[in-house]
């Protein structure tokens, strides 16, 4: 990817005839479109080292890795006696296994200098079963991507998620769903578990307070934001006990997530840095550039390093990496046993938000009946509906950190074309008053 800048203009042209004189095409391309651009005064006003700032030092980032197996007979061998291990029942229909490995390496020079020199390694493990009784079906993932499972690192991945074992498990408990009561229908107290808190995250937080959304570039993709520019510093997002955090995993106490990085693909330096804090909104997910379009139109906020670009081929655009909440100072006893009556979610199976990303609709895979402050047996199909506006003040108490776990999913997709990132959200479990809780369709 060739990115030329120009005084209020930038263009992009993305190759793969890495010679002389296909690089040289590219870099015209770029210049004619970053001089479109100055034309048409999509940028008017911004210098050079606004729309492209040089990093004063180079940075680097390594996938923390413990172990590479570098033979893939050795995961064939795995999957298969995983799946062979699935016990025979008339009750499911299908199961699989899969392992998924990437690797990427990426290099950013500017004016010829290395400002960037970044690894990665990214394993995903993943297995599922369907169960069908009595005509109800029911579905049950474990590990990987669909239950939020994903990390940095090496082979070590496989048995973090709990992978051995866990296509058997994944069937006792899709067995289990499918043969349970439906859930409720009601205005209830959840308590919603890490695994689903990322979902959460990601579409009411995370995609709203992207600014170049805010500042309309989504309107006729991906959608707009109930966040306005003027909110920032003064507006109440949720209860004094949510606070929230981009953290590109440059500091010793996190936990490698999927989205950590050294810089993101504009070389600009990653920093952990506040949201939301206490409830109240501080900042938004916007670059170096978009934060400086926000200033032309009379709004100072403080930029983050979140210009991310899903491959060599896609321009960097406004997107949310590791966005997580804090921990707070309630055990999961302590929450289920305040609730009366309620329901614990976990593993999203469906989700549904308008285009501002603020009415939502979200369903899970496993639920737990709450009665008495006690669990009382599983529920089937448990599903929740609300207003981002309002759902995070309902937040009552936040789960400690032997609650808190470090989550990612590699299919957050944003822009034409699309581009599919990975993200990462860390969360404890959460305990939100009063939801609208609905089962199953008929």
């Amino acid at each position: 990817m060739v990115t030329v800048a120009v005084p209020q203009g930038i263009g992009f042209c993305a190759t793969a005839d890495l010679s002389r004189p296909g690089l040289q095409k590219a870099a015209e391309r770029a210049l004619a479109l970053a001089e479109l651009t100055q034309k048409l005064g999509v940028y008017e006003g911004l210098g050079i080292d606004t729309l492209m700032p040089a990093p004063s030092a180079a940075s680097s980032w390594r996938s923390p890795i413990a172990r590479v197996s570098h033979d893939r007979k050795d995961w064939l061998a795995l999957a298969a006696q995983e799946a062979g291990q699935v016990r025979q029942d008339s009750r499911i229909v299908y199961w699989s296994v899969s392992l998924q490995e990437q690797s990427t390496e990426q290099n950013i020079y500017i004016d010829g200098r290395l400002v960037s020199d970044q690894k990665f390694l990214f394993i995903d493990p993943l297995t599922s079963a369907t169960a069908m009784v009595d005509g109800v079906c029911q579905v049950r993932h474990l590990g990987g991507r669909a239950t939020a499972g994903c990390q940095q690192g090496g082979d070590e991945q496989i048995e973090r998620v709990g992978f051995v074992g866990s296509c058997q498990r994944a069937a006792d408990e899709a067995i289990a769903l499918a043969s349970a009561p439906a859930c409720p229908t009601g205005h209830l107290d959840i308590v919603l578990m890490p695994d689903q808190m990322m979902l959460q995250i990601h579409e009411s937080i995370g995609h709203p307070l992207e600014l170049d959304r805010i500042l309309g570039d989504e309107r006729n993709y991906a959608g707009t934001s109930f966040v306005s520019l003027d909110m920032f510093g003064s507006y109440r997002y949720g209860s004094p006990l949510l606070t929230v955090r981009f953290d590109p995993g440059q500091h010793p106490a996190t936990q490698p997530e999927l989205a950590s990085y050294a810089t993101d693909d504009m070389a600009h330096p990653a920093k952990e840095q506040i949201l939301i804090d206490k409830g109240i909104l501080k900042r938004p997910l916007g670059s170096p550039l978009s934060v400086a379009r926000a200033a032309k139109r009379g709004f100072e906020l403080d930029s983050v390093a979140n210009a991310r670009a899903s491959s060599w081929r896609r321009p960097p655009m406004d997107r949310m990496a590791n966005i997580n909440v804090d921990p707070g100072a309630s055990s999961l006893d302590e929450m289920i046993g305040s609730i009366e009556d309620g329901v614990l979610m976990s593993t999203n199976a469906s989700w549904s938000i308008d285009d501002s990303r603020n009415k939502f609709q979200f369903g899970c895979e496993w639920g737990q009946r709450i009665r008495k402050g006690r669990i009382d047996g599983l529920v089937r199909g448990p599903g929740y509906r609300g207003v981002s506006a309002n759902f995070w003040r309902s937040l009552d108490m936040v789960g400690g950190p032997e609650t808190f776990q470090v989550l990612g999913t590699p299919n957050c997709g944003k822009g034409e074309p699309n581009q599919g990132v990975r993200v990462g959200h860390a969360s404890p479990a959460c305990l939100f008053r009063g939801v609208e809780v609905f089962g199953p369709a008929a």
